[in-house]
């Protein structure tokens, strides 16, 4: 016969096994007669007969099960409360890592110098939580949005994009233009929850910008360029995608007037068996992954 388990059974069932070991136990029934009646080991007998020797009837309320708090931590509570005090009050740079936020990387070389032990970025991440520090980065979505274009695009327009692609052994790729300058704005660390992230700033700005296309699977392309996006710029980027695809392109963009040009217009005309134009709405960044 099958011995029960009273790890596996609930906690209702592994009270009503105590009280019967323990009214067994009163009779003065050894424990191994009471294991074979109820079906349990004799362990587990041993067990629960220690427990109520020391406790008493108390044996029968449920212990929390686990490690207790603080219980095989790598760092002391003082230790603790010393490191995340530096990461409120401090800066990487101020500490003298070669870090300009705080991440788990950085926290890790912290702990590292000041505490002399290794922790791992996994366990990094349990201290950043239990001590409160977020991470995040905000999610766009247009607050212009038409909701009837949108829904058709994605359920109408886009698969049929794809079902052309696969008719034409072509690839699909997603474009888009951006400028990029020494000032960071996409960055992220952590920092205590409801306080700001703040980071130095250059009076001087330096800009240049870029073109690119990025497939499904993540692959990219890309050209950066001085001035302003014009309709022959926009022509020499597509060519060159043409040319380092080797297949045919079915180029998703947004509607900035330069990709709706009459000199881009005749220039696809003349090659629309290497490459195709396809608009998504005015206002949807979320939905072109060339936008992250």
């Amino acid at each position: 016969m099958e011995k029960i388990s009273l790890k596996a059974v609930s906690p209702e069932t592994r009270k009503i096994i105590k009280k019967q070991v323990i009214s067994m136990l009163k009779k003065h029934m050894n424990h191994q007669e009471i294991a074979d009646i109820i079906g349990i080991s004799k362990p587990a007998v041993d067990k629960i007969a220690c427990a109520y020797k020391k406790e008493g009837t108390e044996c029968l309320k449920e212990k929390k099960r686990g490690r207790k708090s603080g219980e095989k931590r790598q760092l002391t509570s003082a230790q603790e409360k010393e490191i995340r005090n530096i990461l409120i009050d401090r800066t990487p740079d101020q500490m003298k890592l070669g870090f300009m936020l705080w991440t788990r990387a950085a926290v890790c070389q912290l702990v590292q110098e000041k505490c002399g032990i290794i922790i791992t970025l996994r366990n990094m991440s349990e201290y950043m939580k239990r001590w409160g520090m977020t991470c995040q980065r905000p999610t766009k979505k247009a607050y212009f949005q038409d909701n009837v274009k949108w829904n058709i695009f994605m359920h109408e327009t886009y698969p049929s994009i794809v079902k052309q692609a696969k008719k034409e052994d072509a690839v699909i790729l997603w474009g888009d233009e951006t400028g990029i300058n020494n000032q960071a704005y996409h960055i992220k660390g952590f920092v205590p929850k409801g306080q700001a992230l703040t980071v130095p700033s250059f009076s001087k700005t330096e800009k240049i910008n870029m073109i690119s296309a990025i497939n499904n699977q993540g692959s990219y392309y890309f050209l950066c360029y001085e001035e302003n996006m014009t309709q022959q710029r926009f022509i020499d980027f597509i060519r060159r995608l043409v040319k380092d695809t080797g297949r045919k392109v079915l180029f998703i963009v947004d509607s900035l007037k330069v990709h709706h040009g009459k000199i881009v217009a005749e220039w696809l005309s003349e090659h629309k068996d290497e490459i195709e134009l396809f608009f998504t709405l005015p206002y949807p960044p979320e939905i072109n992954p060339d936008e992250y």
